[in-house]
């Protein structure tokens, strides 16, 4: 790989390094010996260094764009009972231990209130069972990228399109 020469913005000279520098309120991309003439902002990045931070925001984005979706499994109120009984717990002394409501671990066994991700967590390791379920999903604007050839919505260009046609 190359080094790419640049310019000195001051006084022409080529160097692979330049220094950025406030010089008289403007701000410009200087070589070393011009960089005394201004207060030094930093340094520019060499073509390599640019290089290695767009590769590296590029694996960012991607990481970025799966989309990951925790959801509690739909048969967990049978799942934190039967743990609780496995310990050989009742439901006050299995609220003491886990510091809840003896009232909240009935509606959650009982099956008509949801615990948080948090708190089936915190089940989770003391049940030793697995109530989380992560689902791994891309983010919907790059599901709908193709879709306006086959969607049946009407969109701006094709308004255009209607109106060239008469």
């Amino acid at each position: 790989m190359t080094t790419a020469i640049t310019r000195c913005e001051l006084c022409g000279k080529e160097t692979p390094n330049l220094v950025r520098c406030n010089i008289e309120g403007t701000e410009l991309k200087v070589c070393e010996s011009c960089a005394h003439f201004g207060k030094i902002l930093g340094r520019t990045l060499t073509l390599k260094e640019t290089e290695q931070r767009v590769a590296a925001l590029q694996t960012k984005k991607q990481e970025e764009a799966q989309e990951q979706i925790l959801l509690i499994s739909p048969n967990y109120a049978s799942s934190i009972k039967q743990g609780r009984e496995r310990l050989g717990l009742t439901q006050k002394e299995f609220a003491l231990k886990i510091s809840e409501r003896e009232s909240l671990l009935h509606q959650i066994e009982s099956g008509h209130f949801k615990p948080s991700i948090e708190l089936a967590r915190k089940l989770e390791k003391i049940l030793s069972i697995s109530l989380v379920q992560e689902i791994t999903d891309t983010p919907s604007a790059q599901k709908s990228e193709g879709q306006n050839k086959t969607s049946n919505s009407f969109v701006l260009g094709d308004f255009i399109k209607s109106k060239a046609k008469k």
